[in-house]
């Protein structure tokens, strides 16, 4: 059997083997635009009605890899003591498909230069697994029973974050999802979701009027797994235009691109190339970002909100 159909079986049977729980949740580059999608306590926190769309093709080139779609929109209310948000994903691997929506509520502490947020979420999702599509070796004489049925199934769960925040610096701890669905039928612990664990933060340096520094990590902690961090660094120059690098550990290093076209749109793309031998068969990954804020009025151009 060729290298990139065994890759493909690897992935489909990834969310039945322990070993390969990382892959049960939708990776994100660009993390630090997608907040909403790992912390329900983000919601609000940046004092407008904010919309983002993110589309994510990972290791092109390879049949069955992730495409991760996902749509997120929060905003503050009550005096912006309440963060509310929404959002709707798609998640594609192999011949598993996730589609759902999240809602999220956030209880925000204002402080004088900062806000410190408490957050919780509900979601639903429909997972399938099209077990059945999968073409095995022709010649093996032995049935498979893990790929001889389809999975339909209705997950529920919840989630929590606590997000703190001012105008140069973030940190978050938060667990999206605490309930360990059971993905099959199968008894057990080998079918089931992990709980991932995720602390980001990041903090803006000025190094003169026209540059600003801005690192940032991601650490995620997902049961059964190594721990992986995301090491990023980002340069603004004149808050219109950001260049950065990023490091996934053991797995991928990543070029930034972010342009604030106005104050109301922001744009971002992200190139991941693999450190692993994953990068003999792919070609990359890509993700691309868009930002739209409602409420700006007039065509003068604000500082960026950095995170």
């Amino acid at each position: 059997m060729k290298f990139k159909i065994t890759i493909v079986i690897l992935f489909l049977t990834g969310l039945c083997i322990e070993s390969l729980l990382a892959q049960q949740s939708a990776m994100y580059s660009q993390y630090m635009f997608n907040t909403l999608a790992v912390n329900p306590a983000y919601a609000g926190s940046r004092n407008v009605i904010s919309a983002t769309a993110l589309l994510r093709s990972q290791w092109v080139g390879i049949a069955g890899a992730p495409r991760t779609s996902t749509f997120t929109i929060d905003a503050p209310l009550k005096d912006k003591r309440i963060g509310v948000g929404l959002q709707i994903f798609n998640d594609k691997l192999g011949v598993t498909n996730t589609t759902g929506g999240v809602l999220s509520y956030a209880y925000r502490i204002r402080m004088e230069k900062a806000t410190l947020s408490f957050g919780m979420q509900g979601s639903a999702s429909q997972f399938t697994a099209n077990f059945s599509n999968i073409s095995l070796e022709p010649t093996s004489q032995i049935f498979d029973p893990a790929f001889g049925s389809d999975v339909r199934k209705v997950l529920f769960n919840i989630g929590t974050g606590v997000y703190y925040n001012s105008d140069r610096f973030y940190a978050g701890l938060s667990s999206p999802e605490l309930l360990n669905n059971r993905l099959s039928s199968d008894t057990g612990n080998l079918s089931r979701k992990a709980l991932h664990i995720y602390l980001a933060s990041g903090y803006v340096f000025d190094i003169s009027n026209d540059f600003k520094f801005k690192p940032s990590f991601l650490f995620k902690a997902v049961g059964g797994s190594p721990l992986q961090a995301d090491l990023n660094a980002t340069l603004w120059i004149k808050d219109r235009v950001a260049v950065g690098a990023q490091y996934r550990t053991s797995a991928d290093i990543l070029g930034l691109l972010e342009v604030q076209i106005n104050p109301q749109i922001r744009v971002g793309y992200a190139y991941d190339h693999s450190v692993t031998r994953l990068r003999n068969y792919n070609s990359g990954s890509h993700e691309i970002m868009l930002r739209y804020e409602f409420g700006f009025n007039g065509s003068k151009f604000l500082s960026p909100r950095y995170f």
